[in-house]
Parts: C-alpha cells; sequence; structure tokens
C-alpha cells in the first residue's frame, strides 16, 4: 500500500450545523479518495459519533447550536487524541489561537477552496500517521520520497526540501490538475501570495532532474492558466 492509499483509508468525521455544507464538503472529500466519512451537527452527536466510529480526523466547526468547537474539542480529548482542523466563517486571530491552542491541528477560513480543504487535511494525516513513503516513477526516472532522491540514467539526484515537498503534493493528486494557488500554499503556508516566482523556479529546477528535455516537460507539465500536473507511469 502507497502512502496516498494509506492516507485514504482514514476515517474522516465532519462536524457542522449546516446539512449543505456538509453534503458539500463530503462530496469533496469523495472525490478525493476518501470513502470513510461520517458526520455530526451537533457537539453531544459529535462526542457519540467519535465514540462509537473512532475517525481517525475531525473537521469541527467552530459555531454550532450546542456549543462551540472549542468546547468539542475539549470533550473529544478526554478520551481521544485524533488531529483536529477547524472550519470556521470567523476570521478572527483570538479564535484560531484558542483553537490552536486547545490542541487542533489547523484552522481554514469560509469560504474555502475545495482543494485548499483536501490538501490540508492530507497535510495533518501525513503529519500525524507515518507510513511508508512511495517510489513514484517517472518517464525516464524514479522519485525515492522517503530518501528525497531522484534516479535517472543511473544517476542520484537529491531533491531540496521545497522540491520535495511540491513533487510530494503532485504526487498526491497524480493526474489531476494543482492549481499555482495550491501549490504555494502548500510550499509557503497561509498567505501564500507573492510567491509564483519562487515556485517557477523550483519547478524549472525540479524539470532539470526529473525530465529527459526539461525544454520539452513530459512529467511535470503546466497548464496554461491554472497551476501543474505530474504524470506518474504505471
Amino acid at each position: 500500500m502507497d502512502g496516498q492509499t494509506f492516507l485514504h483509508t482514514k476515517k474522516i468525521l465532519l462536524v457542522d450545523d449546516e446539512p449543505e455544507l456538509l453534503a458539500l464538503v463530503a462530496a469533496i472529500l469523495k472525490d478525493e479518495g476518501f470513502s470513510k466519512i461520517v458526520t455530526a451537527g451537533t457537539v453531544k452527536e459529535a462526542v457519540r459519533v467519535c465514540q462509537s466510529e473512532k475517525p481517525d480526523l475531525a473537521v469541527l466547526d467552530v459555531m454550532l447550536p450546542d456549543g462551540d468547537g472549542f468546547f468539542l474539542l475539549g470533550q473529544l480529548r478526554t478520551f481521544t487524541d485524533i488531529p483536529v482542523i477547524f472550519l470556521t466563517a470567523k476570521d478572527e486571530a483570538a479564535d484560531k489561537l484558542a483553537g490552536l491552542g486547545l490542541g487542533a491541528d489547523d484552522y481554514i477560513v469560509k469560504p474555502f477552496l475545495p482543494q485548499e480543504l483536501s490538501l490540508r487535511i492530507f497535510a495533518v494525516l501525513r503529519r500525524s500517521y507515518k507510513a511508508e513513503e512511495p517510489v513514484v516513477r517517472l518517464e525516464g526516472c524514479t522519485i525515492d520520497f522517503s530518501r528525497a532522491e531522484v534516479r535517472k540514467n543511473g544517476e542520484i539526484l537529491n531533491l531540496t526540501a521545497k522540491e520535495h515537498a511540491l513533487l510530494e503534493t503532485l504526487a498526491r493528486n497524480e493526474g489531476r490538475i494543482v492549481t499555482v494557488d495550491g501549490l504555494c500554499e502548500a510550499l509557503w503556508g497561509e498567505n501564500p501570495f507573492g510567491y509564483e516566482n519562487s515556485l517557477n523556479a523550483h519547478v524549472r529546477r525540479i524539470r532539470e532532474k526529473i525530465e529527459t528535455d526539461p525544454s520539452h516537460p513530459v512529467s511535470l507539465v503546466t497548464i496554461k492558466g491554472l497551476g501543474y500536473r505530474l504524470n506518474v507511469r504505471k
């Protein structure tokens, strides 16, 4: 089982009192390959579901009808240490610090891009549940993520931390377009604006390492106006 498949086996708990939003987030995660999704609309229901279903990660809304996400996180921490991501419409530093201070792993402000949510969930799962990193095969080379190495024509080329993170993000979304904003956020975190030139520079250096002809890339390809896609050999 490779690293991406391993993460897709994890069960996700979604807690929000808006049925439409629950359905939307569940659909986003199912499109990303997550098949084990459970939901709840209140603090009381979330505690019950978490105790019975034993999810691997929880996405909690801050505002709930019988309490708030911070209170719910405190309740969950009495019997589980699963990673938690807050989902809220309130972009206030005090709320963010309160959630992270209670032991939350991340914080997403509504409205959000679907890809932003999936990237954040993948990042938290990868930090929380270690699995053997896969070896990804491209046209003319292989990438060993566990060693941060590219093997091409009998040569071993080392990846920098940013190159590793960029390729890892693309590999998790193999065959799909990852937007420029999504890649910048994966590499530089919140408020990734202004990093496009740096991203382009990293892409050029990666192509020098993985492509047979970097001027005509076939593995790390540009999707004009959108972002990039990594073509992986099966």
